[in-house]
């Protein structure tokens, strides 16, 4: 728990600087994140996710890597750029 003060001290200082808009949009975000249900509890999510680790572990469909998907990222990008002039 001590480890988390700091952690909670920081933020309580950021809060203090943002203006009521700002302090709503946070508040937001943190009742997103206390409303998340815990994924891993979640039957259905987890049969899904078991089917497509198996699917990718068996070649049966082709994963990317990063790098690859980046390139064809910045492909497409430049592509639609080219489109629009």
């Amino acid at each position: 728990m001590s480890a988390a003060k700091p952690l909670v001290n920081e933020i309580t200082q950021y809060l203090g600087q943002l203006n009521p808009q700002q302090q709503k949009a946070v508040l937001s975000v943190v009742k997103l994140f206390v409303q998340e249900e815990d994924w891993w509890n979640d039957k259905t999510y987890m049969t899904e996710m078991d089917r497509r680790f198996t699917e990718m572990e068996s070649g049966k469909v082709k994963g990317f890597t990063l790098d690859e998907a980046e390139k064809k990222a910045r492909q497409t990008y430049k592509k639609s750029k080219r489109k629009k002039l």
